[in-house]
């Protein structure tokens, strides 16, 4: 029988910060706790039924004053120095750092899919280089779930309907448990995986490879395969590049401020272009009509995710102004479609032909 650890690997950049967080918790409540249960157990031999100790009262003057501004100021002053150090911590965790590779995850009962912006597939497994900030972005097809890596010591709710976001930094290669941490169903304890951590350029030729849990492949990117999408499914009718389609451009959306009928705004982020597609009338962009129907039920998250990929690639060039074509009527027309703050609504325009 193999030894059970005293503590999870510490395997990230964050984990030595959060192990420092729960020591210093647990030597504080020490430091409380064992004073305050040696007084009961002194205080109950020394005045028990029957003992020869005084009980008389004490004066109520003399020094009091000093002791409760003592036990008062210094566990406020401990509390608040805890509050600042965690914030701290919590603050770093929760901001992924610029230029972290993204990886997107699909939590379902009871597995978690994986694919890599190369187009890599895994399923349960998640390959990843040591060194290189990584994040997560994920979301379940059906109910909560948690993505929860105990070495790395993060850990976050994926939820349905919803994209959430974790980042880690891996710090020794090796194999790392993936768990489960929300009930999910009859089979939520088998739900699990394991964190493959590689050196640099184990990981390049991995990738390169193609090597996945269904053998080896040649993956076309996650964009390719949006953009594969985004034709068959007809969007590119009317999400012209050039803005002369019945719906706004495409280009260079992403992360942008969109204005929506009725004077609302909303960030491009990937939360919002998945309502786009499957929740487009509710928020419909300020000049432009409700047209854009609902892929509810058509697309999977996987094809959303790549969607999302393609519409993230298409950056903020533009055609050259000749090859503009002639708007749509009660549509932007040329580079200010693209310009003004709108974002799109993805996917066809029923009842409605893109100018040619």
């Amino acid at each position: 029988m193999g030894s059970v650890p005293f503590f999870p690997d510490q395997a990230s950049t964050v984990a030595p910060q959060v192990d420092a967080i729960y020591f210093a918790l647990i030597l504080l409540s020490a430091l409380f706790a064992v004073p305050v249960a040696l007084l009961i157990v002194y205080f109950g031999v020394r005045y028990r039924r029957g003992s020869q100790a005084s009980r008389a009262s004490g004066s109520a003057h003399g020094g009091t004053l000093k002791i409760e501004l003592a036990w008062t100021v210094f566990p406020a002053l401990l509390a608040l120095g805890m509050f600042t150090w965690a914030a701290t911590v919590y603050y770093r965790i929760e901001r992924p750092p610029a230029g972290a590779v993204e990886v997107y995850v699909v939590g379902q009962q009871w597995m978690w899919k994986v694919q890599h912006p190369e187009g890599q597939r895994e399923i349960n497994q998640l390959h990843v280089p040591v060194g290189r900030p990584i994040k997560l972005l994920m979301t379940s097809q059906d109910v909560i779930h948690s993505f929860y890596i105990a070495a790395f010591r993060v850990k976050q709710d994926v939820l349905p309907g919803r994209y959430t976001t974790i980042w880690f930094q891996a710090t020794q290669a090796g194999d790392y448990a993936i768990n489960c941490a929300e009930y999910c169903g009859t089979d939520h304890a088998m739900m699990g995986g394991t964190v493959v951590v590689m050196e640099p350029a184990q990981y390049e030729a991995w990738l390169s490879g193609g090597n996945t849990a269904a053998g080896p492949q040649s993956p076309e990117t996650m964009a390719a395969a949006g953009q594969q999408l985004f034709t068959s499914l007809g969007c590119s009718g009317c999400h012209r590049m050039d803005g002369s389609g019945p719906g706004p451009s495409l280009v260079g959306i992403y992360g942008k401020t969109v204005h929506l009928q009725g004077g609302a705004t909303a960030v491009a982020d990937e939360g919002y272009i998945r309502n786009s597609i499957l929740l487009p009338q509710s928020q419909i962009v300020a000049g432009y009509g409700p047209i854009m129907p609902s892929f509810q039920g058509q697309v999977s998250e996987e094809q959303i995710l790549q969607l999302i990929a393609y519409i993230k690639s298409l950056g903020s060039s533009l055609p050259a102004p000749a090859s503009l074509g002639q708007p749509n009527t009660g549509a932007p027309a040329g580079p200010s479609a693209v310009a003004s703050p709108s974002a799109p609504a993805v996917g066809p325009t029923p009842g409605a032909q893109a100018a040619p």
